[in-house]
């Protein structure tokens, strides 16, 4: 049924009690009147002083018209889709707030040498000849008394450089002469390590596309600089003049940059004290409201994830003061952004200003006033306003999306384009590429035949990387404005929700944006579009918006954008086992996605970085691939615990490699949005639920995340998370968390499998050379390097590959692996003569053997693939997924032959599931991933059921460590039962698929899957059997598979009373079938599960 979307806010309904009504509008006032001064606005025009708004324009007119003109600038969007938020008194600070009267907020220090740097500047320009004698006078007084710049910028600037502007500014005025319209352009820009100057010319209320762009220059340079060690604040203000006398109505922006001069420059981040934590310039020229104005906003913002808001209403004019505060680093290409975002709603700005603190806090302040040269129909300011601080908090999601330059020409709204941005990510990763006619490929070839398996590993990334690029879809996207307004319309008319207590009537309807239904949609598309291609992108824009179970794009506060979706959408032929639960996170930083195979599931969450523009490409080819094949091996590994596997990817943007923090922190707080129950009005709203069941994910570390979980856990809890204790595994243990490098937790179950394969084959560890990806720096090797007694040969890491052929000094090893350093640390003295050290960034290196390294990067990402003859043993601990493939293990094979006999994979996917098959054919003797290191999630399944089954007083008794890092006796305890479950379960494993292969021939590698899925299917039919309802054989099942210790402590009748009944089940199923196919094999007659229940039954009695 078609509808129609809200454009524009109303006006809200009076509230009683305790407001000010001012133009129109409730204000809830917080501070006293006699906190301000009186002050007469030196830039207020006489239309600025009114004090009511004037008459309201009808609903049906409130469109924006086409600004017409031969000058490139603003252009509203002819038909803008965007709704509108319910007036409230509160929007996410402390809400509207009323200034008696306003002052700039800020008295500059009086320069006392002013008069005597006049006369040297006088001097220096007439010795210059440049500016008429007659003339000089004249312009110096301009400069210094009627541009409106303030003292502080004489007294830093020495006569030569204010007089050398001077006449810069001159010179553009004499250039104006030469033009037809007789305008004046005035541009200058001074730059300087501590401080910058840029001064352009300027209409209110408009952005120009073109030109120097000053304010994406300052804060590139200066506010998003590279250098965190250097933090600037801007002060900027427009001239009260028009320039010249043509028609233009342009005046002069002005922008002063100073490196700031803190208090204190490493303040503590939750230290809100001004008189600490503020630039010296701020406190010496900010008045007593400013800093009241700040102290209330930093104190509101220490606590807060993403920005806060503060808008003051000034009595006696329609000038409105905005104040947003947020953490720095969060929000590139903020400052500019905000022009745009007020620019659009015909607002301009007199004055503004960004401070920074040292406590990692960052304020900018925008006064703003209706723009009043522009010719379309804007709203009143009363109304914009609201619009305006609403969507600041979708701007500093995304300041800057691919999309933006149509914002700022005001051919999108900021909704439409943020919108687009999403799914030019989502179809980035699912426009389905591979098409028909690889399906009749498959269809036709023979999988399990090597050749035929290669052609279609080859064909399936040359059909993904070719033609539709980022850069290329993003082209398409563009060039289809129309559509995107009308897809957006039919997103927001499903998710955008008014919560309780708001009228939806309230909200105004834009009569010209109709909601097309599904399938008028397919039929606009279908009509709009010129060539297939463009065809495939919008309509994967109706996937998405189909997929799309919920979402936080209208929560008024959020800190990045997260969908939960329906995976239903994904090609079987592509995706054989569907997905339980996927969600979509889009930051500033980032892209990533959560997927899961079970409701309730575990896995970590990675941050992937990339070294160069090329690996990103890769990294963000495969993101999606990646995490799925992640969650599958999660969901294999998972088979001796009740969750089933799940997995996060964050994949971090080219140039924000070093946001990995930030991102992973936006990621959180984004997903908790979709998971917690909105119940905070103006800043946690409800959302429209499609999914409309309770939803709880667990978490764990992985790689680049272990030092973030414990933030995660905290802020789990500050968000009134219930299951804040078992979100995130991995963490401190300080908040009860057993760590898994601490105690060697993955490392256990990997080294039962290494010492399987000898313990079977009779060999002494003592003899077996060995090779190691992952170095000592990490979990995994560092505890490989400490637990083992082989003889290691090559050890490659991130920092490079080392190598003796007489085997690499263990003492030395053990000491970087404590230290967890890389080789890099490595003491070259303790090698052999034939050793040798080759380092990423190192090039044309000459080896012992006369062999020359190119390039060190390259031969550290395929040294593992050399046929050195030195490796008996080889354990992956870390690396690249894929980084033996189908076609690249073929370097592996000699004569038919592998030439490294036993491979253990510790590295999650390290190798392919083919590459796998085609080693065991040539003799390798090879444990996967799933089997070898699922260690950590046995320990983290049990961190869970600890602190599903303690209270909170409890579970600090028991299982936190106290401040000075004491653990309780019963933590103690519990971290040496897990760590012997992991190598129970272990050994059970290789045992079952070592007799397995015995006896059928099949490859371990696809005995191993085949394990679990006989395990997963049969869980999930206990779970659900009649088994579960028979109480005495569930009482029995869950004391056999629960620890000891914990009923010990507790008592079973009290785990079970307070742990979920879906996670007992869980137990009870995953515990039941492991122990049957670890006895009976993946595949017993029919008879076998009776017999095994039997045995189980009598004992029961007994």
């Amino acid at each position: 049924m078609a509808g129609v979307v809200a454009m524009q806010p109303p006006l809200a309904s009076p509230i009683g009690g305790g407001g000010r009504r001012v133009s129109g509008l409730t204000i809830k006032t917080d501070l006293p009147m006699s906190s301000f001064p009186e002050y007469v606005d030196p830039f207020a025009s006489s239309g600025d002083t009114m004090t009511e708004s004037p008459t309201i324009m009808g609903v049906a007119n409130r469109l924006v018209e086409k600004i017409k003109g031969d000058e490139p600038g603003r252009h509203p969007s002819p038909q803008p889709t965007h709704v509108s938020y319910p007036l409230m008194s509160k929007v996410n600070g402390n809400g509207h707030r009323v200034l008696r009267s306003a002052t700039v907020g800020y008295v500059a220090p009086e320069f006392t040498g002013k008069k005597e740097q006049m006369k040297l500047v006088k001097t220096h320009i007439a010795k210059s000849g440049w500016i008429p004698e007659a003339m000089v006078d004249t312009q110096i007084e301009w400069f210094y008394n009627e541009l409106g710049i303030d003292d502080v910028y004489f007294q830093a600037e020495n006569p030569e450089v204010v007089a050398n502007h001077i006449m810069s500014l001159y010179a553009a005025k004499v250039a104006a002469f030469s033009r037809e319209d007789k305008r004046e352009e005035i541009r200058l820009d001074m730059e300087a390590t501590d401080h910058a100057i840029y001064i352009d010319t300027s209409e209110p209320g408009k952005t120009t596309i073109n030109g120097p762009r000053y304010e994406h220059r300052l804060e590139s340079k200066y506010l998003d600089g590279v250098d965190t060690s250097k933090r600037f604040r801007v002060e900027t203000f427009r001239s009260p003049g028009v320039l010249g006398d043509s028609d233009s109505k342009a005046t002069l922006r002005c922008y002063f940059v100073y490196q700031c001069q803190f208090v204190e420059p490493n303040a503590d981040p939750k230290e809100t004290r001004l008189e600490v934590i503020s630039d010296r310039m701020f406190l010496a020229k900010a008045t007593k409201n400013t800093r009241q104005i700040y102290q209330e906003i930093i104190e509101n913002s220490v606590n807060r994830t993403g920005p806060v808001i503060e808008v003051f209403d000034i009595e006696g004019s329609r000038e409105k003061r905005l104040v947003v505060a947020f953490r720095s680093r969060t929000a590139r290409g903020m400052f500019s952004a905000l022009s745009d975002l007020y620019h659009y709603y015909g607002v301009t700005s007199s004055r503004k200003y960004v401070e920074q603190f040292s406590n990692g806090i960052t304020v900018m302040s925008i006064y703003l006033r209706p723009a009043t040269n522009l010719d379309s129909k804007y709203p009143p300011i009363e109304e914009s306003i609201h619009q305006i601080t609403q969507e600041v908090s979708l701007l500093y999601c995304m300041p800057q999306a691919k999309l933006h330059t149509m914002f700022a020409s005001g051919e999108l709204s900021l909704q439409e384009t943020s919108y687009a941005h999403c799914v030019w990510v989502f179809v980035q990763h699912f426009l389905n590429r591979l098409g028909s006619e690889y399906v009749s490929l498959v269809e036709a070839l023979d999988p399990k035949n090597n050749g035929h398996a290669e052609i279609l590993s080859r064909m399936k990334k040359r059909l993904r990387n070719e033609t539709f690029t980022p850069d290329y879809i993003l082209e398409i996207i563009a060039s289809h404005p129309d559509l995107v307004r009308a897809l957006y319309a039919s997103f927001a008319s499903v998710h955008f929700k008014v919560g309780p207590g708001f009228d939806r009537h309230s909200i105004a309807p834009t009569p010209v944006t109709e909601v097309l239904s599904d399938a008028r949609l397919k039929d606009k598309i279908t009509k709009d579009v010129s060539n297939e291609h463009e065809e495939m992108v919008m309509t994967a824009f109706r996937v998405f918006n189909n997929a799309v179970l919920k979402t936080n794009y209208f929560t008024p506060t959020k800190v990045a954008l997260s969908f939960r979706l329906d995976p239903s959408f994904l090609p079987e032929i592509e995706y054989p086992s569907r997905l339980y639960g996927m969600f979509l996170v889009i930051t500033s930083e980032s892209r990533g996605f959560h997927l899961r195979f079970k409701d309730i599931a575990r896995g970590g969450i990675r941050i992937v970085k990339s070294r160069s523009k090329e690996a990103y490409s890769i990294n963000a080819r495969n993101l999606f691939d990646e995490n799925y094949n992640l969650a599958s091996t999660q969901q294999r590994k998972n088979k001796d615990i009740p969750e089933g596997g799940s997995k996060g990817v964050i994949l971090l943007d080219p140039k924000q490699q070093d946001r990995a923090r930030e991102a992973f922190e936006k990621y959180i707080d984004s997903i908790l949005d979709l998971l917690l129950k909105a119940e905070t009005p103006g800043i946690k709203n409800p959302i429209v639920d499609l999914y409309g069941k309770e939803e709880i994910i667990f978490m764990g570390p992985d790689e680049n995340t272990a030092e973030l979980v414990d933030w995660a856990t905290v802020h789990a809890r500050h968000r009134g998370a219930p299951w804040w204790k078992s979100f995130f595994t991995g963490k401190s243990p300080k908040l009860g968390g057993i760590p898994h490098d601490s105690y060697g937790m993955t490392t256990l179950s990997v080294r039962e499998y290494v010492k399987g394969i000898y313990r079977k084959l009779n060999l002494d560890p003592s003899t077996v050379r060995k090779m190691q990806t992952g170095g000592p720096d990490g979990d995994l090797g560092s505890n490989e390097i400490l637990l083992s007694n082989e003889k290691y040969m090559a050890v490659v890491d991130g920092s490079g590959v080392l190598v003796d052929p007489n085997g690499i000094d263990k003492e030395e090893l053990r000491r970087l692996a404590k230290k967890r350093q890389m080789v890099v640390h490595f003491d070259l003295s303790k090698l052999s003569k034939d050793g040798y050290r080759v380092l990423c960034d190192e090039m044309n290196v000459t080896l012992p053997t006369g062999e020359v390294v190119n390039n060190g990067t390259a031969f550290r990402n395929t040294y593992h693939l050399r046929d050195s003859g030195l490796t008996d043993m080889f354990v992956p601990c870390g690396g690249r997924p894929e980084s033996i493939d189908l076609v690249s293990v073929n370097k592996l094979i000699k004569d038919g032959k592998s030439t490294i006999p036993y491979i253990v994979e510790g590295a999650n996917l390290f190798i392919t599931q083919e590459a796998k098959v085609r080693l065991e054919q040539a003799g390798c003797i090879l444990y996967k991933d799933a089997s070898a290191n699922k260690g950590g999630v046995t320990s983290s399944s049990l961190e869970v059921l600890a602190s599903l089954s303690f209270d909170d007083d409890d579970f600090v008794k028991h299982m936190c460590h106290d401040a000075k890092g004491n653990a309780p006796e019963f933590y103690k305890a519990y971290v040496k039962s897990v760590q012997e479950k992991i190598q129970d379960n272990a050994r059970l494993e290789f045992e079952a698929i070592w007799r397995e292969h015995e006896q059928t021939g099949v490859p371990r590698s696809v005995l191993s899957d085949k394990l679990s899925q006989a395990i997963t299917g049969l869980d999930e039919q206990l779970q659900h059997s009649d088994l579960w309802e028979n109480e005495r054989v569930r009482r029995a099942v869950l004391a056999d598979a629960l620890p000891n210790l914990l009923i010990d402590k507790i008592g079973l009748d009290v785990v079970i009373n307070r742990v979920p009944d879906a996670y007992l089940r869980a137990i009870f199923g995953s515990y039941l079938a492991s122990r049957f196919v670890y006895e009976c094999g993946s595949s017993p007659n029919q008879f076998a599960f009776y017999d095994f229940m039997s045995k189980r039954m009598a004992q029961i009695k007994e």
